[in-house]
């Protein structure tokens, strides 16, 4: 099919690039010039395992091609997916005007029936307001689908290629046909392809991330009690997960969840309930939680170096500022608040991340109490303790020895649970993890 994805960023680049990789023609459009300069160049602008190759051979190969012509766009395609940018407007709900100012695009230009796909995640009734507003400038017929992206920053590719399911809220028979030819060879080991009313495809997004994160965080406070009961997240983790009801995912207890989904998608699905007369209680308790665990490491800090005062002058190693592996995603990233806050206390900060450090310069202000290193080890060297902010596969199998000896004193924080506590006190460390107690104290 003769595919147009409007908006390249990171759900629109990764559905036009595996789209063409199954066979389709799939025209990327964008209003930024120099973003789209750099994809006709081969360079990607985001970081994800995988997706670089992908566009360097489909476009090689002429079925991906990048472009700011949005009228060609338009006119040349059978199907049209929306994959703009939906950020958090200051009451918590999606800013739509980048959706509405596409759908008005595709109105002007359309030159017959076409299918217009919301993949962009945007709240329920967001379609009702795509066709409306095409359907002021065009009298083609045409259908507004939604189909929801789940994809997870660090395995987009396989998660797109390999679905565990795929939704689709479609208002015609036909044009759900058309989206199941498109995701045909994606689900050909019979995972399932789920169609549905459109607002009901719109409200599955949003409740299963808000279910995912109300998961994290549950496990976070399970972790803070542990810690006040002397139990051992670790194993209370195995306890419940291996209860078939539950299941083992998203129960590792961390610092707090951030990135562009979660956070966003959580106080969006709020601002919808208030919208309609309802407060979602339990998500609000969510929020307010996962904002509260971004400062669990710097209470342990304060605590460790007895009390606030103390840590002025101190410098701190951070290992990780993106808000997962595998991604240069530091949006809502956790290492904001636990930098700003040690730099609010006096502290100065060394930080290493693997991918991260260009769109992290665009967050921290540099300065004398700041700076970046080329790896982790330059991380340590004259830090009075490290803090372990994001589990890149890199830092689970460190050099303690060296590590040891770089450090001023073998203090270690870890916000992601890294290691065995029995080791780092067998090792001489003092290590404080969440929901394990401390070590070595």
């Amino acid at each position: 099919m003769n595919l147009a994805v409007i908006g390249t960023g990171y759900v629109g680049l990764v559905a036009g690039a595996c789209f063409a990789e199954s066979g389709n023609d799939v025209i990327c459009v964008d209003v930024n010039e120099d973003k789209i300069a750099m994809l006709k160049r081969g360079e990607v602008p985001i970081y994800e395992p995988g997706l670089e190759t992908l566009i360097h051979t489909n476009a090689k190969a002429g079925r991906l091609e990048f472009t700011t012509d949005i009228v060609s766009a338009i006119e040349s395609s059978e199907v049209i997916f929306i994959a703009v940018g939906t950020p958090q407007d200051e009451d918590g709900s999606a800013d739509l005007k980048y959706v509405l100012q596409v759908a008005k695009s595709i109105g002007q230009h359309m030159n017959g029936p076409k299918i217009v796909v919301d993949k962009s995640t945007v709240p329920v009734g967001t379609a009702d307001l795509v066709r409306e507003e095409i359907s002021k400038h065009t009298s083609f017929d045409f259908d507004v689908v939604s189909n929801p992206e789940f994809l997870k920053e660090g395995s987009a590719i396989d998660d797109f290629q390999k679905p565990d399911r795929v939704v689709i809220g479609a208002p015609s028979v036909e044009a759900a046909e058309v989206m199941r030819e498109l995701y045909g060879p994606f689900v050909r080991t019979e995972n399932p392809i789920l169609v549905m009313d459109v607002r009901s495809a719109e409200m599955t997004k949003y409740a299963a991330n808000a279910m995912l994160a109300t998961k994290v965080t549950f496990m976070n406070e399970i972790a803070n009690l542990c810690e006040r009961v002397g139990a051992d997240v670790t194993q209370v983790r195995r306890g419940i997960g291996s209860d078939r009801r539950i299941g083992p995912h998203f129960l590792f207890p961390g610092v707090g969840y951030g990135g562009s989904c979660f956070p966003k998608d959580v106080r969006a699905i709020m601002r919808t309930a208030e919208e309609n007369d309802m407060r979602l209680q339990i998500l609000d308790s969510v929020d307010n939680v996962n904002t509260k665990q971004k400062s669990v490491l710097v209470e342990k800090v304060v605590k460790h170096f007895g009390g606030a005062d103390n840590v002025r002058g101190k410098q701190f190693a951070i290992w990780g500022l993106a808000f997962k592996p595998r991604t240069d995603d530091m949006r809502e990233a956790p290492s904001i608040t636990i930098i700003n806050a040690l730099r609010k206390l006096g502290a100065s900060i060394v930080a290493y991340d693997p991918e991260a450090r260009e769109t992290a310069s665009q967050v921290f202000e540099p300065g004398s109490d700041f700076k970046f290193v080329e790896s982790n080890y330059d991380a340590l060297e004259g830090s009075d303790a490290l803090l372990i902010v994001t589990e890149w596969n890199e830092f689970r199998r460190p050099n303690f020895g060296k590590m040891n000896k770089l450090l001023k004193s073998p203090i270690i924080f870890d916000g992601r649970n890294l290691f065995e506590p029995t080791k780092m006190k067998r090792l001489g460390f003092t290590y404080y993890s969440i929901g394990r107690g401390a070590i070595g104290e």
